[in-house]
């Protein structure tokens, strides 16, 4: 009989610095591939950006409100050999968002393409009706022919998207190096109302309409493909994806915050945390603004990594309530917007750095959605653009005004909250900044702005071999999906690494 001869090979170990969506699935991915991963998050929850506040009647969501793109989910979950639906409870968006203008025009965008064609021609008109679905087939014939060569791609080449768009030379207009999205917009429908709508969708990159290339109208074919809510608020995904990792025996610590990744012999070796102890490590994933990297906030020698984040432009900001108030009896479902009157007018008030006054507004209504019959409160989350401290300090009558403006302009469309918003119900710029170093407020990395954008913006790979970035400030660009993409990509890429064989 052969005798029995095990070999114990010792783990490489992972260190993640944050745990933002992008830091979670990169330490879930690795730990189930083998490899012995710690987390590092200076707050005390999983999830980043998906935040929320405590009310009485539950977590108010002031992040993220719904899922797109879901098979990048379900891919992940079955690839750590799990379903997403024995972890969280989905529930598929029949009305993608429901607009309203101050002339009383009310719209549901819905989710079936034919359904959204007979309401457009209802609201809009037989021609607008028309023009809906020319549009909807270029921008999701633009969204196939990018999705691989950029959205799936560690490190976009040009000459393969060539090959894709000589594939489908029907998009060739969209690609014209100074046509704005709001000039293709234009080009597209003829109602102003339409015009805005699907603007405002370069808005979750963080790009104004008037600024941003018109490719940037293929962002709204991810809500196109589907829109879900999930029971409990997008932190139950955080939390179900830290599940996972635990369960695969991933290590967070949370509360402490890295001051400094060291290098030794041209690669990273360390994480030194505020308490003074420091942690080895064969890679490192970092998951935060790579400006941070750049401006030495985790230490001198990483400041050659993603350096031209120093001084490129930030995307935009925002001004963010949740609160829990008095039950309104308004027709509102979970995405809810509310525009401006003047078209657009306040992407120029942004870019002079001023607080709009006349802003689009956006609005979850979180409870809408699993309504309770003897709720005599419900939570809301409501979302202003607004300019990043580069082109805005903070003052103190921001708050005051951010306040003025928000519930003056519900009142223009006869919403009217009976509730005492405090300085603990807003989340500013500022606040932005603090959270998140080095952001200067912005929520979205990079601005989105130009043609070439795409190509500009951090990859995952960098300098130092055993280094990698993920996150939304990290190619392939910002929102859950994409930093869920990043994370996939820059495991991918640490896999294959010599580094790490």
């Amino acid at each position: 009989m052969a005798k029995d001869i095990s070999i114990t090979v010792k783990r490489k170990k992972i260190a993640v610095v944050g745990a933002g969506i992008g830091g979670l699935v990169s330490a879930l991915k690795l730990a189930n591939d083998g490899f012995e991963v710690k987390v590092f998050e200076s707050s005390d929850y999983p999830g980043g950006k998906i935040r929320t506040i405590d009310s009485s009647c539950g977590p108010v969501n002031i992040g993220p409100t719904v899922l797109t793109m879901l098979t990048v989910f379900e891919n992940l979950f079955k690839e750590v050999g799990e379903n997403i639906f024995d972890h969280l409870e989905l529930k598929e968006q029949q009305i993608l968002a429901r607009h309203w203008w101050s002339d009383g025009t009310e719209f549901d965008l819905l989710a079936n393409k034919d359904d959204a064609f007979g309401e457009v021609t209802k609201v809009f008109g037989t021609n607008a009706g028309e023009q809906y679905i020319k549009f909807y087939n270029s921008t999701k014939e633009m969204f196939d022919c990018f999705e691989k060569p950029i959205m799936k791609s560690s490190s976009p080449a040009a000459l393969e998207i060539l090959r894709e768009i000589c594939k489908n030379p029907k998009i060739i207009p969209a690609l014209m190096p100074f046509l704005t999205l709001e000039k293709y917009l234009k080009s597209k429908f003829s109602d102003p109302k339409l015009q805005q709508l699907f603007g405002r969708y370069s808005t979750y990159v963080g790009g104004s309409p008037h600024n941003s290339p018109a490719l940037m109208a293929l962002v709204w074919q991810a809500e196109a493909r589907g829109v879900w809510t999930v029971k409990g608020g997008i932190s139950s995904v955080a939390r179900a994806i830290e599940k996972l990792a635990i369960d695969r025996g991933v290590e967070f610590i949370y509360g402490h915050k890295v001051t400094e990744i060291q290098k030794s012999d041209f690669l990273v070796s360390k994480v030194c945390l505020d308490d003074g102890t420091c942690h080895a490590a064969d890679a490192v994933i970092f998951n935060g603004d790579p400006r941070a990297l750049a401006l030495g906030l985790l230490g001198d020698d990483l400041r050659n990594i993603a350096d031209k984040t120093r001084n490129a432009n930030r995307s935009l900001s925002a001004n963010v309530w949740g609160f829990e108030a008095n039950t309104i009896d308004q027709n509102l479902v979970h995405h809810n917007v509310f525009f401006s009157d003047k078209v657009n007018s306040e992407f120029y008030d942004i870019e002079k750095g001023q607080i709009p006054l006349d802003p689009t507004l956006y609005i979850c209504a979180q409870d809408r959605e699993e309504a309770n019959k003897g709720q005599t409160t419900e939570r809301f989350e409501i979302i202003l653009n607004a300019p990043p401290l580069s082109k805005r300090k903070p003052n103190k009558e921001d708050f005051e005004i951010c306040k003025s403006v928000t519930l003056e302009r519900f009142k223009n469309f006869g919403l009217n909250f009976q509730v005492d918003l405090e300085r603990k119900n807003l989340t500013t710029p500022k606040d932005f900044s603090n959270l998140f170093p080095a952001t200067e407020g912005s929520l979205y990395g990079q601005s989105p702005d130009g043609i070439m954008a795409t190509f500009q913006r951090p990859k995952c790979v960098t300098s130092i071999a055993n280094l990698f970035l993920v996150g939304g400030g990290v190619h392939p660009g910002a929102g859950v999906p994409m930093a869920t993409l990043s994370a996939l990509l820059a495991v991918e890429e640490m896999k294959t690494s010599q580094i790490l064989i």
